[in-house]
């Protein structure tokens, strides 16, 4: 443990959320054994006509935690390891795309949940994505454009079943014009990739997703943190490209 991790679980009363050692919220040690290749995930049933998706990790364990901890503690430090996680995920939707500029687009939280934070932590996960692409040598550009909105009286998606979620989601997000115009001045060839934390049913993917045709602009494809896991195939092994295969229940 380095002094600082020593000084900050004085202080702080810090202690790594997966092995719980004290210090930091996430120790290095269980920082490297995170994911480091992403995977294509299907939910089951599947929402016709969802664009292709990728995750970078099941929706459990340390990563669950870290992020429950970041939506619901505001732990911000936890920003950088899962927006590294989403930029993986991102890469692999893109393996194979044209050498173009990519704009990512968050799902957005409800308008009182980001008040009751204080931030919205899928933009900010986005944001760190786009910057660790860019720092590894990705996209020639890769920008964060938060193009959708939400509807008054959406309902908070936990505890709701599939057909639920639909319901709530029915018509909730849209797309306004004055944003789309920006967008079009600003990158008019850009590769789109819509970015969410967790993919549960895909209910709230394909509604954005929806959103986004309506208003005229197609995605290359949903790009996750993590996506619920229902079966896993394989034993997750790091840096082997497809060891982890999932399907999800996602959001």
């Amino acid at each position: 443990m380095t002094l600082r991790d020593a000084y900050a679980d004085l202080v702080l009363g810090a202690s790594c959320l997966g092995c719980g050692s004290p210090g930091r919220m996430l120790c290095a040690r269980c920082r490297a054994g995170l994911p480091r290749v992403a995977s294509d995930t299907r939910p089951e049933p599947c929402p016709p006509g969802l664009a292709p998706a990728t995750a970078t990790a099941p929706y459990d364990g340390l990563v669950k935690a870290m992020i429950n901890g970041l939506k619901e503690r505001q732990l911000l430090a936890l920003v950088g390891p899962l927006g590294d996680l989403l930029s993986l995920a991102v890469e692999r939707l893109l393996a194979g795309a044209p050498d173009s500029p990519v704009v990512l687009v968050p799902v957005p939280s409800r308008r009182s949940s980001v008040r009751a934070r204080g931030f919205d932590s899928t933009r900010a996960l986005a944001a760190r994505a786009a910057g660790t692409l860019q720092a590894h040598g990705g996209p020639p550009m890769v920008s964060v454009a938060p193009l959708l909105r939400t509807r008054a009286g959406l309902q908070d998606q936990a505890g709701l079943d599939a057909a639920g979620r639909a319901a709530n989601l029915a018509g909730a997000l849209h797309c306004p014009a004055a944003a789309l115009r920006r967008l079009a001045r600003t990158h008019p060839t850009a590769i789109v990739v819509l970015c969410d934390d967790v993919i549960t049913t895909g209910a709230t993917a394909r509604e954005a997703q929806r959103a986004l045709a309506d208003a005229g602009l197609p995605i290359a494809g949903i790009a996750a943190v993590a996506a619920t896991a229902r079966r896993v195939r394989h034993t997750f092994q790091a840096g082997r490209p497809g060891s982890l295969s999932w399907h999800g229940h996602a959001h």
